[in-house]
């Protein structure tokens, strides 16, 4: 089942953004059509990677709506526009196939949904991806958000000019936030990309506390907890 049949339509979020869906189940497809247009958004649909390419020759859109395991979905990837005209993508795919997905989503343009999706999940990373505030890009292999820059090429983290003197599983889990910024993490996710293996609730939440130590010290926090979900990373005003 994705979503409910006893949920309210969400209120109207969108501002006539046009939306390309690329999705080859007929029942999920208008369901997802159906939901994005009450939320204020125009929808165009695609039922295969080869259809999503010819689309996109023919005109702009603001974000793509992909299943990751549509049969063609590599050629999409890689014939995607030239970079100054790439939209964002979200992509729905089954949890089973996060780790080969996670690389992917280091340049801030891409985000998930796992299935079977709720449509408010669906709504709300819409909504981020369109709203841009992801962490970017700067020079090199540094990654920032805000003043919080991490530098992978030399593996180094600094907050403002302080530099933060992460040890390598405070690194990791700092730019696994970082890279899913305004994405809540479970400590099963964190657990997982940070040793390969799920740890204890208490060893999560011991490197949590020591990294929020180091990251938000004399600085606007950073780190929050949602209390019985886990931790993301983002300004406390994107929380809404």
């Amino acid at each position: 089942m994705y979503g409910s049949t006893r949920e309210q339509p969400a209120p109207a979020r969108g501002a006539g953004q046009h939306l390309l869906l690329v999705v080859d189940e007929p029942d999920i497809t208008e369901l997802l059509s159906t939901t994005l247009e009450l939320a204020g958004y125009r929808i165009s649909v695609a039922g295969s990677g080869t259809e999503a390419l010819a689309r996109l020759a023919e005109r702009r859109f603001d974000l793509l709506v992909v299943d990751a395991n549509l049969p063609d979905m590599e050629r999409l990837g890689r014939e995607r526009p030239t970079v100054t005209d790439r939209p964002p993508v979200l992509l729905l795919t089954v949890y089973e196939s996060l780790d080969s997905l996670v690389p992917e989503l280091g340049l801030g343009e891409r985000d998930y949904v796992t299935k079977p999706f709720r449509l408010a999940e669906v709504l709300a990373r819409v909504q981020v991806l369109l709203r841009g505030p992801g962490p970017r890009r700067t020079r090199g292999d540094a990654l920032s958000y805000g003043d919080l820059v991490l530098d992978d090429t030399l593996c180094e983290a600094r907050r403002g000019t302080r530099a933060l003197g992460l040890t390598p599983a405070e690194y990791r889990l700092l730019r696994h936030l970082l890279v899913n910024a305004h994405r809540v993490l479970s400590k099963e996710q964190i657990g997982r990309y940070v040793w390969g293996d799920h740890r204890g609730d208490n060893a999560i939440e011991q490197l949590v506390s020591r990294l929020r130590r180091k990251v938000d010290r004399d600085a606007p926090a950073l780190i929050h907890t949602r209390r019985g979900f886990g931790y993301w990373l983002g300004g406390a005003d994107a929380e809404s």
